[in-house]
C-alpha cells in the first residue's frame, strides 16, 4: 500500500482509493484510470468496505471509486458511514463515483440522484467523462469553502435515496405504506407476544436481530430492520440512525455536543442515542 505523496505548492496531484473486491478488475479500472487521468495517484486499493472506510478516513483521498457490492459494508454503505464520521479536519469530502454490474433500477436511481457511476467491466469512453465530472467538482471546491459545504450536504441527500433505492434502510423518506403496521409479532419463549406498535419508542438492529424496545420491555424480532421500515407511518417513525428508528412523538430532547453531533433522549426511557450525519436533517432547526 502506497503512502500519501506529499504536497509540492499549488501542483498537489490528485488521489484517489479504488474499493473493489474482484483484484482483476481492481487492476483493470487502475489501469483504465492510469490513461484517463495521468495526474491522479491511487493511494491504495482494498477489497471490502469496513477497510475501505478506514483507509479513507486515513489516507484522505480526493476521489473515493466504490464498488457497490462487497463483503460486510456494501459500497453504499461504506460510503454512508464514512461520511457520517467525515470531520472537517479531514478536509473536503471525497467526490464520490459508484462501480456497479449493470442493473437498470440501480442507474436510474444514480441518475436521479446526480452521484456518478461506472458500469463493469469500465469502459474508456464512459470513464473519460465521470474524469471530467470529478476534476469539476474538485475545482468548483477548491475555490470556493461554501461550494465544499453545498456538496457535501448534497452528497448526503444523495446516499440517503441511493440507500432507499437499494433497498437498504429508507429514514424518513420512506414512502407511507398502504397500511401501516399496527402491532409487532414477538416470540417470546413458546409464545408471541403482540407489541402494539404505538407504544414502542425505537427499534435497533443488532446482529441478525432487531431490538423492539418499549418503556417496561425489550423483545428481539429477526424481520431485518430494512424490511420493517417500509411497514411502519413515516409521520410516526424516524430514522435517525443506519441501524435505529425512533417513534417520533417518544421524542423528549435533542442535544448537540462540542463535536456539533447530535443525540437524543426518548420519554420513557432512560437510552440516548445518537443522530447519524446522515439523518440530522430532522433536526435541521438545530
Amino acid at each position: 500500500m502506497n503512502a500519501p505523496a506529499e504536497s509540492s505548492g499549488p501542483e498537489r496531484r490528485p488521489s484517489a482509493l479504488i474499493a473493489e473486491d474482484e483484484p482483476l478488475l481492481a487492476q483493470a479500472l487502475q489501469a483504465e484510470l492510469a490513461r484517463a487521468w495521468p495526474a491522479l495517484q491511487v493511494l491504495a486499493t482494498v477489497g471490502d468496505g469496513a477497510t475501505a472506510v478506514t483507509q479513507a478516513q486515513a489516507l484522505r483521498p480526493d476521489v473515493l471509486f466504490f464498488d457497490i457490492r462487497m463483503p460486510g459494508l456494501s459500497g453504499l454503505d461504506a460510503a454512508a458511514e464514512l461520511a457520517d464520521t467525515w470531520t472537517p479536519a479531514h478536509g473536503d469530502f471525497p467526490a464520490l463515483v459508484f462501480v456497479t454490474a449493470y442493473d437498470q433500477y440501480a442507474v436510474q436511481a444514480f441518475e436521479a440522484q446526480a452521484i456518478d457511476y461506472l458500469l463493469k467491466p469500465v469502459q474508456a469512453e464512459r470513464l473519460q467523462k465521470t474524469v471530467v465530472k470529478v476534476q469539476e467538482a474538485l475545482a468548483r471546491r477548491s475555490s470556493d469553502a461554501i461550494h465544499s459545504e453545498a456538496d457535501f450536504e448534497s452528497t448526503l441527500s444523495q446516499l440517503r435515496h441511493l440507500l432507499a433505492a437499494g433497498g437498504g434502510p429508507t429514514g424518513a423518506a420512506h414512502g407511507a405504506p398502504a397500511t401501516p403496521l399496527k402491532v409487532i409479532q414477538a416470540s417470546v419463549g413458546s409464545a408471541i407476544r403482540m407489541v402494539p406498535v404505538d407504544e414502542v419508542l425505537y427499534f435497533e438492529a443488532a446482529d441478525k436481530y432487531v431490538r423492539v424496545l418499549t418503556a417496561a420491555h425489550e423483545y428481539l424480532i429477526r424481520t431485518p430492520l430494512k424490511e420493517l421500515l417500509p411497514q411502519l407511518d413515516s409521520q410516526s417513525f424516524w430514522q435517525i440512525h443506519r441501524g435505529t428508528v425512533v417513534r417520533a412523538g417518544a421524542i423528549d430532547t435533542v442535544t448537540r455536543d462540542e463535536a456539533g453531533k447530535l443525540s437524543l433522549t426518548l420519554r420513557g426511557h432512560a437510552d440516548k442515542l445518537a443522530v447519524s450525519r446522515l439523518y440530522s436533517h430532522l433536526f435541521r432547526a438545530m
